[in-house]
Order: C-alpha cells, then structure tokens, then sequence
C-alpha cells in the first residue's frame, strides 16, 4: 500500500500570531498555516481569505474583536481554493469578492478542489459540518477595483496568474502594505498544483515594483520592512524556479512523471526541505510543473480519485 500525503498525518495545532503590519492592518498567520488579513476603515472593516470552515474563521473573528468592534462589511478572497475561502459565511459580509477568474473557477472546479483539499489535509478542515456550501462572491472585478472603508482606499488587484489563474492582492496605499495571498510566501513552501510557472516570476516582478513596507504573505510570518520584503519575494521566486526548471529538462527529453519527481527532490530538498507544507505541496507542484513542461496551460482538476492516482504513479 502506498504511503499516505504527509498532511494527512499532520495533526499538530498550530500556534496564532496577529501581527500588526501598519496602522489598523493585522496579519493572522499560523505557522505555515493559511494567513488571513485585517484591514480596519473608519466604520467597519476587511478580512482578506476567510480559513476553510466557519468554525476556523471564528478564530480570525477573536482576533479582530481584540482590536475592535466594528462590523465586518467586506471579505476579500484571493483565490478559489477551499481552504481559502469555504470559512466565508461566519464573517456575515455584505460584500464577498473575488476576481472574475476567480468566480470562474469555482464553477469550474470548485466543488472537485473542495474534495480534493479534504482527503489532502483533513486538520485545516476542523468543523467542516458548519460549511453551507461552496463560497460565491457577490462581487467581482477583471483588472483591478477599489474600495473605500470611509477614507481608506483599498485597492484589490489582479496582477498576473501565479498561484493560479486569478489570484488577486489588496493594496492599501496610506500604509504601503500589500496582502498577496499564496503568490507570496515565507518559510512555507508554495503550492503549485494550480499553479502557472512561467508566469508567477513576472506576477512577484509586478509585486516588487510597489516597494511595499510590509506584506502579509499567504503562508508565514508577516514580512516587515523592505528588506524582508524582498528576501521573500526573491525567495518564493527561487522555489518556484527550482521546481520547474528541472521538469522542463526532464519534460523536453521526454522523460517521466517518475523521473521529473526525482529530479525535483534532488533540486529542491537541500534548500527547501525544512519549510513548511514542503513533504504536503512537492507531490502536486511536479504534476502540475510536469503538465506546463509539456504545453499543458490550463491545470487539470484535481479530484480525489486524480490525487491518488498521481501518489502512486510518483511511489511506484
């Protein structure tokens, strides 16, 4: 019997830290867990990713409620994936947006993501029964959209595809403090299984050029200060680069899933092996890099029966 995903037996609580990353911003991040974000205006306030279940995203409600007692008018998600966005209904927002691309794809996949995400990484969907159903936004944008909490500008963005096809990120200029969901990480390994590698590097060229003072990545602590900043980015840049790069020759020679596994390991596991999710992502991210290498733009859907299937082809 093959082995089972590493994140299947990751049963470890995490430990909470709110982190505030400017005036009336706050990363809650969770040891490589994923990250939501707060951004408090003049009379109510933002959460940026809501956690996989309601139950989750009333730790994230905790930890606003220490800071203030204004009402939850927006969520904004960056992307379609489960453990993103399936949280969404404990906020009780008026608003919920995401990008076009976005909403596309959870009707595309989002139901097959949601399935998929379970058996994946069972832990990160504690209190899973008090999930409605798949998350729909009331609000979407192609480019680029604005919000005002009062005075406070927030600028929600779609830059490039990355992490996936749609991703956005939240900008809010008084600050100089950008929230980028999963197309940034810090000491977590990025998940690429729906993931666009030839063009991830440009979408972190286009974060780049904003010289932010902090972030709140994905996964991660918060990152303070240009110089942080820009070690993560360059960083994330490095694990994506160091996965595709060794697909793509494996991949041009014609070789196999098997192979283009190995040579991932062997490319990766002496810089990246001690980050976290690394052991849960590698399996996905070489799929994934492996279907690019080979003229494949659109990712495949994973569904729990492909998951499994593609596990043992890579135990074989």
């Amino acid at each position: 019997m093959a082995k089972a995903f590493a994140s299947q037996g990751d049963t470890t609580e995490k430990k909470i830290s709110f982190t505030e990353v400017g005036d009336g911003l706050y990363a809650f991040t969770a040891e490589g867990d994923p990250n939501s974000g707060v951004i408090i205006g003049d009379d109510s306030v933002m959460i940026v990713e809501a956690q996989a279940t309601p139950r989750l995203a009333n730790k994230v409600i905790e930890c606003v409620r220490s800071v203030t007692d204004k009402p939850i008018s927006h969520v904004v998600l960056t992307h379609y994936h489960a453990v993103r966005v399936l949280g969404a209904s404990a906020y009780g927002a008026q608003q919920i947006i995401m990008s076009d691309k976005a909403r596309s794809m959870v009707v595309e996949r989002g139901q097959e993501d949601w399935d998929s995400e379970f058996q994946r990484f069972p832990r990160l969907f504690e209190g899973h029964e008090s999930i409605p159903g798949l998350t729909w936004p009331t609000t979407t944008f192609n480019d680029k959209m604005t919000v005002y909490l009062g005075n406070r500008k927030v600028e929600i963005m779609h830059l490039g595809r990355a992490h996936t096809a749609g991703d956005a990120v939240i900008y809010v200029p008084d600050q100089n403090v950008m929230f980028t969901g999963d197309i940034v990480e810090y000491h977590s390994a990025c998940y690429c299984g729906d993931g666009h590698f030839a063009d991830w590097g440009n979408t972190l060229d286009a974060i780049k050029a904003y010289n932010v003072d902090a972030i709140a990545p994905g996964r991660g602590d918060a990152l303070m200060g240009q110089k942080m900043v820009n070690a993560a980015i360059e960083n994330t840049r490095d694990f994506v680069a160091s996965t595709y790069k060794p697909v793509q020759q494996i991949a041009a020679r014609g070789g196999s899933l098997k192979e283009a596994w190995d040579a991932v390991r062997a490319e990766c596991d002496p810089k990246f092996a001690d980050y976290a999710i690394y052991e849960h992502c590698l399996p996905f991210n070489v799929a994934r890099a492996y279907d690019e290498a080979r003229g494949i733009d659109t990712p495949r859907i994973w569904t729990a029966e492909r998951d499994m299937d593609m596990w043992n082809q890579l135990q074989a």
